[in-house]
């Protein structure tokens, strides 16, 4: 049996919550149904525990053993602005929506749970969105059957703007046996707070958490993280110098796209062409309502340091454009799929699909790796190994590689 806490991780896209983990885990069951994610994933982690398809065709004796940990990524388009707000819909209509995904997740967890196989710690990650769908009742829809399966829960609010440069704010739903739980605030009370620690908890959240049923408020564990060390690297230090998947658009193409900006983006162009200094900046192409009503499309541009949110086609929205600023010259182009994947964390090392549109996808879908990192180091691994004091101090392999590339610095700027 494997020394190390092992975990499960359903939605997985390319592997990247194992990734975030790193060597100090054991994965003993992954899924995914979407092929060229599975692709990504079996390129990157060989794939001898991954099993690809629908998780609602996938029965509990396909997952194997019993693990420390379940980490669920479910699909979030029916909870975020782009994708309409659908809601995650009730335990008996996840076929009618794509977040519904999760009640597929729970019927795995419930009938592991009959076994004597429930896992001893939960993780779910989504959008913020979940936090106020559907006047609050999805928040607690997800609270009330983590509950029922067994579970103290709490949640917690991390922006990957803290660890690199991409403003990607996400829900992270930590859940652990009530069997479990007394012992671990006994023994670990460190780990969980008497209050929300505000750089954790959002204001969404608190006020889903106030709205909640007497029982289940009463039953909500805030937990504790330690903050971060400072970001060491800006949008421009992670660029490409000339991808090939990305290259700089005509003259006419830019000024078409600075012609979509209100005046308010034209001046902080102007202002950063009478510092001088080189900018670079993220463009997101967005539908706004205009002085008239009337809906139209506009450019947006930050000068930040960071990314806007990715994102993928099928939540609405479109590969964020690239702006060079400098003095009298501006040129532009899309972001590449590698500077997609640098956003996330992943190394140069990580194996991308070779198709630009499903990179960005399994990008725009995926999880930032050094925000998983925080939440294993910090929360998971002292929550579930009684020996988390004498963990090695090496970082997996894998993250070593991400670390690397998130602290590199810019000789161009």
């Amino acid at each position: 049996m494997p020394q190390n806490p092992t975990f499960y991780e359903f939605f997985a896209g390319g592997g990247m919550a194992r990734l975030g983990l790193g060597d100090e885990w054991a994965c003993l069951f992954a899924n995914d149904m979407d092929a060229d994610k599975a692709a990504a994933y079996r390129a990157n982690w060989g794939g001898a525990e991954f099993l690809e398809g629908d998780l609602g065709a996938i029965c509990a004796r396909k997952i194997p053993g019993k693990a420390d940990l379940a980490w669920a990524s479910f699909p979030c388009q029916d909870l975020s602005l782009a994708g309409g707000g659908k809601g995650m819909g009730a335990a008996d209509d996840a076929v009618k929506t794509r977040s519904g995904a999760f009640w597929l997740f729970h019927d795995k967890m419930r009938a592991l749970a009959a076994e004597g196989r429930a896992p001893r710690a939960i993780v779910l990650e989504n959008v913020v969105g979940v936090l106020s769908s559907h006047g609050k009742r999805d928040f607690a829809a997800l609270v009330a059957a983590l509950d029922g399966l067994g579970y103290r829960v709490g949640a917690l609010t991390l922006d990957a703007r803290w660890f690199i440069p991409q403003s990607r704010p996400r829900v992270f739903f930590v859940a652990v046996l009530k069997s479990l739980f007394a012992a671990l605030a006994r023994e670990k009370s460190g780990l969980i707070a008497a209050r929300p620690v505000p750089i954790w908890t959002a204001a969404s959240l608190r006020a889903a958490h106030a709205a909640l049923p007497h029982p289940l408020a009463e039953s909500w564990v805030w937990w504790r993280l330690p903050e971060p060390a400072r970001r060491n690297a800006d949008l421009a230090d992670l660029l490409e110098d000339a991808p090939a998947q990305a290259p700089w658009r005509a003259p006419a193409a830019t000024e078409r796209l600075l012609a979509l900006m209100a005046p308010v983006h034209r001046q902080k162009i102007e202002a950063m062409q009478a510092s001088g200094a080189r900018a670079v900046g993220a463009v997101f192409r967005r539908t706004r309502t205009d002085e008239s009503g009337a809906k139209r499309q506009r450019a947006e541009v930050r000068f930040d340091g960071l990314a806007g949110c990715l994102r993928t086609p099928r939540g609405g929205s479109s590969r964020q454009t690239i702006l060079e600023v400098q003095r009298e010259s501006i040129r532009a182009r899309l972001l590449s799929p590698r500077e997609a994947a640098r956003l996330m964390g992943l190394p140069d090392s990580y194996v991308l699909p070779q198709n630009p549109g499903a990179a960005y996808e399994l990008c725009g879908d995926g999880l930032c790796v050094p925000v998983v990192r925080h939440l294993g180091e910090h929360l998971l691994q002292p929550l579930l190994r009684p020996d988390a004091a004498g963990l090695r101090g090496a970082r997996g392999k894998p993250f070593a590689a991400a670390e690397k590339l998130i602290a590199l610095r810019s000789d161009r700027l």
